[in-house]
Order: C-alpha cells, then structure tokens, then sequence
C-alpha cells in the first residue's frame, strides 16, 4: 500500500516539472501553405493601401467632408431620428439649397467649432436654426443664422443697434452662439443633448423636465423628457442630418474646403455710396440695416479674393459725401442727449457722424444726423398690400423691409405702420 502512494507521488512530480518545462520545447511547426503569384500580390497591395495615412480634415477638398470624418455622436434608431431621416431622404432638394446658402459660412463655423475643440456636430446647428438663412427672423425675435434671442445676444456681448444687428453677422453670431453651447455644456454637466435642447428651449425648461423624471424615478436622457414638440423634435434633426452625412445616404452637394470670406475692420461711420458694391456685399453683411451707412459694425464681411479691393474702397471713404443726410442747426436747450432722442439715435452715433470728441455743442453749430434725408418714410398699410406689394413700390428687399420693422411673420395687418428706408443713389 505504501509502495503504491510513493509510485502515485512520483508520477504527479513529473508531470508537474513537465508542465513548468513547456516553453523550452521546440515550438510546433506551422503548416506551410502554398499561394499563388496573383494572391501574394492582391495582398501586398492592400497592405500598401492600409498602410496610407488617411488625409487630415483640412487636407479634404470639400468642407461637408471634413465634418463627416469627425462626427462623434452615436447613431439613434429612435423613432424621432428614422423619421426626420426619412423626411430628409425625400426631399432630396433641400441639401442643394442648403449648400448654397451655407458655401460662404460653412468653413469660418466649422474652423471655429474645432477651434474650441468642440463635437463638430454643433457647425450643423445652423441647418437646424435657419436653414442656413442668415436674414431669418423667428416669431420669438430671434435672429440670423443661430438664431440668437436679443437677450442671449445682449448676454455674449453681440452688438444690436438701429443700425447694426450682431446677430445677423456670421462672425459674432458664430462666437456668441458657441459660447453659449460651452455655457450649456457645463450646465447640464458634459450631456451635449440636454444642451442642444437647451440652447431650442431654454436651460429652465430642461432642468425641470429633468428635475421631474428623477423625481418620479425615470430616465433622464433626453428622450425620456417631457418637452415642447418643437424641441422634442429639435435634437432628432439634428442627428439625423448627422448620421445621413456620416454613412453617405444623401448626397450633400461639396462646398469648397477653404475659407471664403474674409472681415475688414470699420472704425466710426462709413458711408458706401457706391450701391452696386454694396449690393455685391448685402448677402454678406445682413448685420448691416440701413444702406449706404455702416454705422456700430466693426467690421464689414467681403469675398476673400476681393479683400485687397475692399480695402482700397474702405481707404477712400475719408471724404463722405453728407449731402444725402439730414442736417441740423443746433439751438438754445439742445444737447447732444435731447438731439438723439427727438431723431431716435445714439450720441454715440450722433458724435461718430460729426467727429465730435467731446459732448460740448454750441448754438448755431450744424450737425449732420445719420438719417438719410427726405428717404426715412412711414407707410401705413393698406387693404390688399403685401410685403411683396410694398418692397417692389420701393425697389428695396423684402428681407430688409422685415428686418427695419423686426417682422418674423409674412403677413401684414391693414393700418399697421412700416418704416422704410430708400435711397436714390
């Protein structure tokens, strides 16, 4: 019996040293298989084509491009998404207009939004916004290509005056706009759909709805919430648009992957009398309101291989030509502050158009307004006009006659008064 345990040792010994030995055996031979020429030449050259650095984002020709290679969120089979997707995908028409209007945008919005290191999903949020419509006004008063509210706007420090509307701009509506997106990022702690949401509906209406599902003990991802139909529908376009660009699904027609425009600073009041280049610049500089005056912008927008030609029309501006503004005589109890009310402007502006440096005026001392003359008209509407009716009467845009008023609807009410600007340059 003793004899056999020592012989059932032994045995369990050797084959544990045999197992600690392995990996100094000779290793096992691999089958040899044999290829042919043809196989062993198809391989080497997709070894050669994987091994290609793919191109950077600005190295693309075509800036939709660069956006797809770095789109990050997730696709969503939710309901919401395959629908907008579907709606998308039959309206094949809508991402040609849209690429039109986006060509001298697209590459200043997405070079910022990478600047910042942001998703690259949000330089789509103008799609969603105004349908890259840098003119469009809302019924809530919210304005240009992000549709930024006059109180979001005034908050991120965009500039809206009689004369200039920040938001309307590409460059400080851009700025604006993706600061806030930071301000809601933190916000809703690092949750970019909470945010996007926010930035349609406001942060309040977010945290409440959020607030209420922890409280009943729901989800609090954004589609759980309970939100206004317009928001609820807000994000699923977003990511939509996303995911048909990502997988190629729709054709979205190439914008140029190079900058377009380029901004030429503005200091006081610039008057562009030549109307044929303003016109070559309106869909540019939609912040602009009141032709031919570029007063409160700081910068005007041009074509940048226009820049040098541009600027060279800047530089000639020293002399303005003021026979076309109203002009005043200064008298007993005026002020700079009185003057500015009575003809709704700002002693800012009052003093840019006169190169005032002080607030001191004297009686008899003529003063240019920054009105042009005889061509500021108060129109009254009438039964059967329209704004159509009304900018042809004219000969100016139905775009500017909306934005004079702040006008979001199309429709005009009989007795309603209108401001309309002209003039015979």
């Amino acid at each position: 019996m003793f004899l056999n345990r020592f012989l059932r040792l032994v045995v369990v010994s050797f084959i544990v040293t045999g197992c600690q030995t392995a990996p100094e055996s000779l290793p096992e031979k691999k089958p040899i298989i044999k290829a042919n020429p043809g196989t062993v030449v198809a391989e080497a050259k997709k070894a050669q084509v994987d091994a290609v650095t793919p191109l950077k984002p600005s190295e693309l020709d075509d800036v939709w491009q660069r956006i797809r290679i770095q789109l990050q969120f997730s696709d969503s089979s939710h309901p919401d998404v395959q629908k907008r997707i579907a709606w998308y995908l039959t309206h094949p028409n809508y991402m040609e207009e849209i690429s039109r209007r986006a060509a001298p945008y697209l590459y200043h919005i997405v070079t910022e939004v990478e600047n910042r290191d942001l998703p690259i999903e949000l330089a789509l949020m103008p799609l969603i916004e105004s349908d890259f419509d840098a003119s469009a006004y809302s019924h809530k008063h919210a304005s240009g290509l992000w549709q930024l509210t006059p109180s979001i706007a005034k908050y991120f420090k965009v500039k809206i005056t009689p004369w200039y509307d920040g938001r309307q701009d590409v460059i400080d509506s851009t700025r604006a706009a993706l600061d806030f997106m930071e301000y809601l990022y933190k916000r809703f702690d690092g949750d970019w759909y909470h945010a996007i949401a926010a930035y349609n509906i406001g942060e309040g209406r977010v945290l409440k709805a959020i607030a209420r599902n922890k409280k009943q003990g729901k989800s609090t991802d954004f589609f759980s919430l309970k939100l206004p139909s317009q928001t609820k529908q807000y994000v699923p376009k977003l990511l939509a648009a996303a995911q048909l660009l990502k997988h190629q699904k729709m054709i979205f027609p190439a914008i140029k992957n190079e900058q377009a425009i380029a901004t030429l600073p503005v200091t006081g009041a610039v008057i562009l009398a030549d109307k044929a280049k303003w016109q070559e610049l309106e869909e540019l500089n939609h912040g602009v309101i009141r032709y031919p005056a570029v007063i409160d912008a700081p910068h005007i927008v041009v074509p940048k291989d226009q820049q040098a030609s541009y600027r060279t029309l800047l530089a000639n501006q020293k002399s303005n030509d003021y026979s076309q503004w109203q002009h005043y005589t200064v008298k007993r109890g005026d002020s700079l502050s009185v003057i500015a009310k009575n003809y709704k402007v700002t002693v800012s502006q009052l003093k840019t158009f006169n190169n005032l440096k002080t607030n001191t005026i004297r009686i008899g001392q003529k003063l240019i307004l920054p009105q042009l003359a005889d061509q500021q008209i108060e129109y009254k509407v009438k039964s059967g006009d329209s704004l159509w009716k009304i900018a042809k009467q004219y000969k100016v845009s139905i775009t500017k006659l909306k934005q004079w008023n702040n006008l979001s609807r199309d429709s005009l009410r009989v007795g309603e008064k209108l401001t309309v600007f002209i003039s015979n340059s």
